[in-house]
């Protein structure tokens, strides 16, 4: 690793804009923000319809960054910070791999300069102040039924999805019914990751609701006079991540919502300063198009006014076989793998609804045979879509050169682009989860549940019907159900909840049984992973 001051002179970085945190990582000061113009362009990495894995968007973001420093263009990683949920559960960490990381990748998957445990730490003050203010005479009326703020925990843990506090008596508190939901999940990350700056920060930490008072009126957390104490506890966490790729590329790694019940990407203030650092910035978008880009493209580009000028959509012969066969221990062949293709057509398609141009990036895999490879280009050409293969993993930025020079060629080919979202804010918020549902997941209705509906009626009348919506859904599928592959058609999305989110300015939809806290599977990578005599990790992939 080189010293995080060499990659800061990369960007031009002064002194007095870095706070060091060790030798090999630091956090940027936002004065930065104040002293330089926007300059680059900004390429937003998504994918097809992933595995239970994934399918390298993290990857292959690092790879394109380090393909397009070969090429002697300055390029900047955006990236999410990884949650501690995935590392111990399933997926595992989230910082690339192989010849496409960024490090220290230990550092970074695991207590990554505190950001996380600061939000945690946020989020759960505003649950204590709420639960004293109940204990000491409740004196803002608030309706202990309709305290909608949970507290939250960075880790997969379902026997807290649904919890009562209070008891043992008065002196404990109130007894109500609450929960947990996992810290990527709280809007006090999506408030970090969607702020401006700290003024704006401050605004929207106030902003949030946490539940209404007899009347019937929001109670926002200004109210209990605790802003200045979240200020406090998010003071160092605002400022972004500095830290390198394997070949010395810089990466800004920072705020982690997640994709499937979040916005899905890294934060506003680390893409701003990255456009004003770099020629090139490549930002992650958590899942699959239908997840990570449309959020993007529908909530967070309104919201912070860039727009991306490119796509670049991942698709593995892994993934689409999966797609075609419903089953992700395959087939691994041709005949499935063209029966999944239409997955990549349709994500292909939504991204032209937004009027995004797109470029695909092949992941090959060591398993992965030359003649799916050459389907999946085939395919593209058929659509008239440029595509490359990229083998980031074993080949870091020499894998990528390819993809690298398309996405050089398509961005000067279509330098005009005019994305823009599919609705406008002054449609319903029903109208919206409607539209999102038939023009990206292609669902012929939506049937909204009783609560859910009687909760998005409450939020137009209290004049929160102007915000996006933000559909929390499976990962695995373009529906609500995991087990629904391909394209589908006749189908209907079932709504069956909603919670406000007015610090971070949208409204989260639950579509199906997706759950804001996850839990642990049968075998999680927790099983695996020690420390040996000298204090190295083992097994942290």
């Amino acid at each position: 690793m080189l010293l995080i001051r060499t990659i800061a002179d990369k960007l031009g970085i002064a002194e007095e804009d870095l706070e060091y945190y060790g030798k090999y990582t630091a956090k940027l000061r936002l004065e930065l923000l104040d002293r330089l113009e926007p300059r680059g362009k900004l390429i937003l990495v998504t994918a097809v319809t992933p595995t239970s894995h994934g399918e390298g968007k993290t990857v292959m973001s690092i790879g394109l960054t380090q393909g397009l420093q070969r090429l002697g263009k300055q390029a900047v990683a955006t990236l999410r910070e990884p949650s501690l949920g995935p590392v111990f559960g399933l997926k595992g960490g989230a910082t690339g791999g192989g010849q496409s990381q960024v490090i220290p990748s230990e550092m970074i998957n695991l207590h990554f300069n505190g950001d996380f445990h600061a939000i945690t730490s946020a989020h759960n003050l505003l649950a204590a102040m709420i639960d004293a203010h109940l204990h000491h005479g409740n004196t803002l009326r608030m309706d202990v039924d309709e305290i909608a703020w949970p507290r939250a925990l960075d880790m997969n843990d379902r026997a807290l999805r649904h919890v009562i506090v209070g008891l043992g008596g008065k002196v404990n508190g109130i007894p109500r019914e609450t929960g947990f939901v996992i810290t990527a999940a709280s809007e006090m990350m999506a408030i970090l990751a969607l702020a401006r700056d700290r003024a704006n920060l401050r605004a929207r930490l106030g902003q949030i609701v946490i539940g209404s008072n007899f009347d019937g009126k929001p109670v926002r957390a200004a109210d209990l006079e605790c802003t200045g104490a979240l200020m406090v506890l998010l003071n160092e966490a605002i400022m972004p991540n500095l830290v390198q790729t394997t070949e010395g590329a810089p990466a800004f790694v920072h705020a982690g919502p997640f994709a499937n019940i979040a916005h899905g990407t890294s934060s506003i203030i680390s893409q701003r300063m990255a456009l004003r650092l770099a020629d090139f910035v490549v930002n992650e978008t958590g899942f699959a198009a239908d997840l990570g880009a449309e959020k993007y493209l529908n909530v967070v580009m309104p919201s912070s006014g860039m727009r991306p000028q490119l796509g670049v959509l991942i698709a593995s012969a892994r993934a689409l076989c999966t797609q075609g066969s419903g089953d992700e221990r395959g087939p691994f062949d041709v005949a499935s793998l063209r029966k999944g293709l239409c997955n990549l057509g349709q994500h292909l398609e939504n991204l032209r609804k937004f009027h995004l141009p797109a470029v695909v990036a092949i992941n090959r895999f060591p398993s992965d045979t030359q003649d799916l490879l050459d389907e999946i280009a085939a395919y593209c050409r058929d659509l008239g879509v440029a595509c490359a293969e990229a083998d980031v993993y074993a080949q870091g930025g020499e894998g990528a050169i390819d993809l690298a020079q398309a996405v050089l060629n398509e961005l000067e080919r279509t330098p005009d682009a005019n994305q823009r979202p599919l609705y406008t804010a002054d449609l319903t918020l029903l109208t919206k989860v409607e539209t999102v549902a038939r023009e990206v997941y292609r669902a012929d209705g939506v049937y909204v549940e009783r609560e859910a509906r009687r909760k998005l009626d409450r939020f137009e009348r209290l004049g929160f019907g102007r915000l996006p919506v933000c559909i929390a859904k499976t990962q695995s599928s373009f529906t609500d159900n995991p087990k629904s592959f391909g394209a589908p058609r006749g189908w209907t999305l079932t709504v069956s909840d909603a919670h406000l989110a007015a610090g971070a300015g949208f409204v989260v939809v639950i579509a199906g049984s997706i759950m804001r806290m996850p839990g642990l599977g049968r075998n999680p990578q927790a099983a695996l992973l020690d420390v040996d005599d000298y204090g190295l990790i083992q097994n942290l992939r």
